[in-house]
């Protein structure tokens, strides 16, 4: 699997919020075995608090995807990714633009704009988008060679609200890398997700508020590679109406 050019084995991003401490979140990361860790540029600015933090994130070796989380706004994001370039030293960003504050619903429209913007400036644009399909063609047209469709709203653990929109969209777009992004609460929504053709999962809350994060992490790392391997072997198709496994045809007759 590749990300604009960059080959990628593990199809589970972790997010690095809400642990309860920079050891614990290590301690997840490295179960889970992933390649890309998102951090949010906030992290890194407010009064030089989060130096410590990053360097424990250096540690795990990791890739850094930026975000913009918490923009509402298309300069507000594209200044956010302007200096999360400079400071990660990546052209990757993770593009949220925030459009409705209860349900952290992304401005469709503002991102759009705020991703033609960024992939003119060289920008490999990672967009925190809605599952439609317009909305896709047009993050496709402004450069974006990767799209990130919901499952449910940030935080939520709902899992995949409208799994047959993601199935459209997998069928919409064969050869575009798809992340089902926020939502998944649990193995079996990341498992569902993989199971319905999805390139990878970004998940943050789901583990960084379980009880055991580090076990959590293993237990989504191995669900998202059995949904993998189950889309790859071909699902039958589900059936209104049973259907005997074992051949009636030869059956003993009884007097």
């Amino acid at each position: 699997m590749q990300f604009y050019g960059t080959e990628i084995t593990s199809r589970l991003l972790l997010g690095t919020a809400q642990y309860p401490s920079p050891a614990v979140l290590a301690e997840a990361v490295k179960a889970s075995g992933t390649e890309i860790i998102t951090v949010s540029l906030r992290r890194e600015t407010a009064d030089g608090s989060g130096t410590a933090f990053w360097r424990e994130l250096q540690k795990t070796g990791r890739r850094i995807l930026p975000n913009t989380a918490g923009c509402h706004s298309v300069q507000e994001a594209v200044t956010t990714a302007r200096m999360a370039w400079e400071l990660f030293d990546t052209p990757w960003i993770k593009l949220e633009v925030i459009g409705h504050a209860d349900t952290l619903q992304p401005d469709v429209f503002g991102l759009v704009e705020a991703a033609r913007i960024l992939s003119s400036e060289g920008f490999q644009v990672f967009p925190y988008t809605t599952d439609d399909l317009v909305v896709g063609e047009k993050l496709l047209e402004a450069g974006c060679e990767v799209l990130m469709p919901w499952g449910a709203p940030i935080g939520s653990g709902q899992g995949l609200r409208n799994p047959d929109a993601l199935r459209a969209m997998r069928a919409h777009f064969p050869e575009v890398p798809l992340i089902v992004d926020a939502g998944i609460g649990r193995p079996s929504d990341a498992a569902q997700a993989m199971e319905l053709g999805m390139d990878a999962v970004l998940l943050n809350t789901a583990v960084a508020k379980a009880g055991d994060p580090a076990g959590m992490a293993r237990a989504m790392a191995l669900a998202v590679e059995a949904g993998r391997a189950g889309f790859a072997a071909d699902p039958m198709e589900r059936r209104d109406m049973a259907v005997p496994s074992t051949p009636v045809l030869g059956m003993a007759e009884f007097a």
